[in-house]
């Protein structure tokens, strides 16, 4: 028997398998079971993806769906991994529990997405003889792996699956292990979301259309912003919009951010005479697209705004980026490529004059992001240190510097680096001394 266990903890992953599913990209199998697991920090308040609008115009293209939450209770999916030496009793049972087979002859391959963390690493690890199949969500996937994998799990990659989410873009995600990557058709993926939008609630059917929609990150859950900067942050997207004449203006908040953030909204909408719609349904943003036809879609970093502005052809702007490229902390955290791709593709909405909001040309795109992916994980592609030289020296300018950190080029010792002579000053603990009692002098003197 073959079998194909698919992986998702997103409605977004589960469309994206859809549509790789529609346009014939897995071989035929005699099952094909879709896994589900929740991984938001309290799945039983959460929705899982299989009880979201419109999963169930998917659920056809698998044969049976599975909860990974179900199977390990107690344990949460983002936080377990099986013991190396209970993995072969884990695979029986689960083998056992979901009729997967259990002799030579009876095949299964993983279809799994971040593969480099928990959850989909722990399911790799416990058939460690199934080929495994990657499929990336969003736009991570033009990164680098976030984590050095174990070879014996990266060399049984076979292939990256990807949305074209930044056209003529190569991912960096799995090529230490030479994973070949493949296109998931933008028509497909479009023709799954136009099905998904078909069962949206009453919510969304009546919201207004042509109007501005704002997207929420709950950024503070990743400890990226404080919620201070995260509510100002949504202000600064209300005040844009309504800067630039919108008056019928959308917010949709991440399923699991805190109600006052739509409360300071509110607040802030009546005083400038906007009409504000927050939506509480989980919907897809995309399924947003397809329904009210935004005129201006606004956000910081999120995914959707590139699928708005590539696949649909909405006017797309962001806001705060220049922050998060501040905040993002380590430098390989991996929201760092998500915020350098945003913040130079599109336009910023509080500072781009005109109306238009077109997307940016980037001066070798492709070489930027290849710097900044050996930046961030340096012994995961060291076979880029010489591109990253040869693009520092040609193009390191104050429109790129601040996708770099100086102390991180030093690190690195790469063109742009701190001069070594005053290398030891940013951790000398008599200078940060001084400077800290000037500084304090100065908002004396202010005060």
């Amino acid at each position: 028997m073959r079998t194909q266990l698919f992986f998702a903890s997103t409605l977004y992953g589960a469309a994206t398998l859809a549509a790789a599913l529609d346009d014939g990209r897995f071989e035929d199998a005699d099952q094909r079971l879709l896994l589900v697991s929740n991984n938001a920090a309290n799945p039983e308040t959460t929705p899982a993806l299989d009880v979201m609008p419109g999963f169930e115009r998917l659920r056809g293209r698998f044969d049976r769906v599975l909860s990974w939450n179900e199977t390990i209770r107690p344990f949460h999916p983002g936080g377990w991994s099986p013991r190396p030496d209970d993995a072969p009793l884990w695979e029986r049972y689960l083998r056992t529990l979901w009729n997967l087979g259990d002799g030579l002859e009876d095949e299964v391959t993983l279809v799994l997405e971040s593969i480099q963390v928990e959850p989909a690493l722990a399911v790799a690890r416990l058939f460690p003889d199934a080929p495994v199949e990657v499929y990336a969500d969003g736009l991570m996937s033009y990164g680098p792996t976030r984590n050095k994998l174990d070879p014996l799990v990266g060399s049984r990659v076979r292939r990256l699956l990807h949305l074209d989410l930044v056209p003529g873009l190569e991912p960096l995600l799995l090529t230490e292990f030479s994973v070949p990557s493949e296109i998931v058709p933008t028509a497909a993926f479009r023709a799954v979301l136009a099905e998904l939008a078909e069962d949206v609630p009453p919510s969304v059917t009546e919201l207004p259309r042509g109007g501005a929609l704002l997207l929420g990150q709950y950024l503070s859950a990743l400890e990226i912003l404080t919620p201070g900067e995260e509510e100002d942050l949504h202000l600064r997207m209300l005040r844009g919009a309504a800067a630039r004449g919108h008056r019928d203006v959308v917010f949709k908040p991440h399923p699991v951010a805190p109600a006052r953030y739509s409360r300071a909204l509110e607040k802030e909408a009546g005083e400038l005479g906007v009409t504000l719609t927050v939506l509480s349904a989980p919907v897809l943003a995309e399924a947003l697209y397809e329904r009210m036809r935004p005129a201006l879609v606004v956000g910081c970093f999120s995914t959707a705004l590139l699928t708005a502005s590539a696949f649909y052809g909405l006017p797309a702007a962001r806001t705060g980026t220049e922050l998060l490229l501040e905040q993002v902390t380590p430098y390989q955290n991996s929201n760092r490529i998500p915020v350098t791709l945003v913040d130079a593709l599109l336009p910023d909405l509080g500072t781009d004059e005109g109306t238009g909001l077109t997307p940016r040309t980037v001066p070798d795109l492709a070489g930027l992001v290849r710097t900044v992916g050996f930046c961030m994980q340096p012994r995961v592609l060291p076979e880029l240190r010489d591109e990253a030289e040869r693009y520092l020296a040609a193009h390191l300018s104050p429109a790129t510097r601040r996708y770099f950190k100086r102390r991180r080029l030093t690190a690195l010792a790469l063109p742009g680096a701190v001069p070594r002579q005053f290398a030891f000053v940013p951790r000398n603990p008599t200078v940060r001394r001084v400077a800290r009692r000037a500084r304090a002098l100065k908002r004396a003197a202010l005060g």
